[in-house]
């Protein structure tokens, strides 16, 4: 327990402190007057320059003016309890003047280097003309301590506005590397993607030929045996019956693999994108099972026609629909909207059901992928190879438990 409360008092002091507090001791232990006023605004100027950067109202925009202003009264109380224009103190105004360089611009440099120079020859007033001679070299004197202020303030801004520049250059850098690393890595998985859908759209295409013939002798097969089984005979009634399940579940698939590996070309021509959603959510409607929510569109009138395959794109906007009328509770709403995003006429297909997970986000468009009971994973690896097709883009956002918006891009040149 000691060395964990050693270590947070370590924690909450920092070295640069430490020296604050050695500076401060020192200036009132050369000081040649060292009166209770010297130590008691030495001992304020000192906690204050430490507590500062703490408080996280004084490091905003106004809390800076504040602060300096505050720096600014106790330097000047400080020199006018220690000789006022006679004080060896006179440089402890460099305290504001500095700040104000590292937090304000060049006007607030300015301002304030002159407010200090100001209140510095306003002690001028308080001196007794009749014991008071101001010599030359006297005034050449408070004219170069003057000039030294500013001097120090505006080299101070400009090494302050150097880093700030260097600083901002760095940021934006960094910002272009990370956004080129992410444009890399995406460009990287689209490409890795698109060989693997390549792969497997040649190798279902010679499989599914394959086996289409004999899977068709099997369903024959299987009907003819439910025909010859005399009626009494249930179990084997029931594995004819099975059998011939199967080879339709099997025939489905092969049918869905097929539509994966065919649009190979397409068949272009410009389109209105709110018919071909309409005729989409259409399909819905008609599909098996029916759709136990509603769907709800908002189209922009704008968009101008969009060159596409329409019977491949009608295919991507069912089975997104589809998809998220699946994920969502019955009597929800599915949303279908349509705006133009830079050069592209985005759709996005919106749902209020259970989301994806995050680890499955970079996934969902592999083929066999699926969280689907039943489902046979090709149908998003069918849609992003169709968009592929297009030139276009299939982004998707989803929070588990509040639902998935699906964004198909297509390029409007």
């Amino acid at each position: 327990m000691q060395s964990r409360g050693l270590r947070g008092v370590f924690q909450w002091i920092r070295p640069v402190d430490i020296v604050w507090l050695l500076l401060f001791a020192t200036l009132h232990w050369l000081s040649p007057l060292r009166n209770p006023a010297e130590r008691m605004f030495l001992i304020a100027l000192a906690l204050f320059q430490v507590i500062q950067p703490r408080v996280p109202a004084l490091n905003r925009a106004s809390g800076n003016l504040a602060s300096i202003g505050i720096k600014l009264l106790l330097s000047y109380m400080l020199i006018g309890y220690t000789g006022g224009i006679t004080s060896s103190h006179y440089l402890i105004l460099l305290l504001p003047v500095v700040s104000a360089a590292t937090t304000l611009g060049w006007l607030g440099t300015a301002i304030t280097t002159a407010l200090c120079c100001g209140a510095y020859f306003s002690f001028l007033l308080f001196l007794d003309w009749n014991l008071y001679v101001i010599l030359e070299r006297d005034l050449e004197e408070l004219t170069l301590r003057a000039a030294f202020l500013a001097f120090t303030g505006f080299l101070a801004f400009n090494l302050t506005d150097a880093q700030r520049r260097e600083s901002r250059v760095s940021r934006e850098t960094a910002q272009q590397l990370a956004k080129a690393n992410q444009d890399l890595q995406d460009a990287e998985s689209a490409m890795r993607r698109g060989e693997r859908l390549a792969a497997l759209g040649q190798l279902t295409a010679g499989l599914a030929h394959e086996i289409r013939n004999p899977l068709g002798t099997i369903r024959n097969s299987s009907e003819i045996l439910m025909r010859s089984v005399p009626p009494e005979n249930e179990i084997a009634s029931e594995m004819a019956a099975n059998i011939r399940e199967e080879v339709d579940r099997a025939n489905t698939l092969i049918t869905k693999f097929l539509q994966f590996a065919s649009p190979t070309a397409l068949t272009a021509e410009p389109a209105e994108l709110a018919a071909v959603i309409d005729r989409a959510i259409a399909l819905a409607h008609r599909a098996t099972p029916p759709l136990t929510c509603k769907v709800f569109t908002n189209y922009v009138p704008d968009i101008p026609p969009v060159k596409m395959d329409v019977t491949l794109m009608e295919r991507v906007f069912l089975n997104l629909i589809l998809n998220a009328a699946q994920a969502s509770e019955p009597d929800s709403v599915v949303t279908v909207r349509t705006k133009i995003t830079e050069d592209y006429a985005e759709t996005a297909i919106i749902d209020t059901g259970s989301g994806i997970a995050p680890e499955h986000l970079d996934e969902i468009f592999n083929p066999f992928f699926t969280r689907k009971h039943g489902g046979t994973g090709l149908g998003l690896a069918i849609v992003s190879r169709i968009v592929d097709l297009h030139n276009g883009k299939v982004l998707v956002e989803s929070s588990p438990g509040k639902g998935s918006a699906f964004r198909v891009l297509l390029p409007l040149k």
